[in-house]
């Protein structure tokens, strides 16, 4: 990698043409942050969940990673988790559910995924009265480790913040130990609850 090619890198807001960029990133970051293409007969699975209706329904909270005309990493964020989970409900979900009608699981890991697109995961309430928000960050191998990630995040944190959220969560696979420790050293704290490792950050 040139420095010419790193300085050329920046962060926007996420747009349609990006939507193929979200579903492949996602798919290499989706087994606890890497490469998860031989977890799914259908690489639209992890997006599907995970990053493009967040840029298609809260498109003023998601942005990219670019380098050119290559999208690198996200980091996609909705203000009201409760009011998101309701439009997904009413114009995603059904779209998603007959999408994937008879997809037979290559894996335990999409199942599971299969599963939550049929029975979406509801967020305890308790944690929203305090964190309403919540977000997903990922990024490519080779755009990890440079600071994006932090820069990513705290481009998020800022757009929450003038939004008027009060906090934010977010979601850590229990074997990303490398997820976990970057949260912590950025100012998130541990939140976990109902078996879930959740880390959250009040904006109060």
């Amino acid at each position: 990698m040139t420095n010419a090619a790193v300085a050329a890198r920046k962060i926007r807001l996420a747009t349609p043409g990006d939507r193929e960029a979200l579903y492949d990133i996602c798919l290499l970051t989706a087994d606890s942050g890497v490469d998860a293409t031989a977890l799914y007969g259908d690489r639209r699975v992890p997006g599907s969940i995970w990053a493009v209706p967040y840029a298609q329904f809260e498109p003023d909270f998601a942005f990219v990673l670019a380098e050119g005309d290559k999208t690198l990493g996200y980091v996609l964020g909705v203000p009201d988790t409760a009011a998101f989970a309701a439009t997904l409900e009413r114009e995603w979900w059904p779209q998603m559910r007959m999408s994937f009608a008879g997809l037979t699981p290559k894996s335990e890991v999409e199942a599971s995924a299969l599963e939550r697109i049929a029975i979406p995961e509801r967020p305890a309430v308790d944690l929203l009265d305090d964190y309403p928000a919540h977000l997903h960050i990922n990024l490519l191998p080779e755009a990890q480790s440079g600071g994006w990630g932090r820069r990513l995040i705290e481009t998020e944190l800022d757009t929450l913040r003038r939004a008027g959220v009060r906090g934010v969560h977010l979601g850590v696979s229990p074997t990303n130990e490398r997820a976990k420790g970057f949260y912590q050293h950025i100012g998130f704290q541990d939140v976990s609850r109902d078996g879930r490792i959740i880390y959250a950050m009040s904006f109060r």
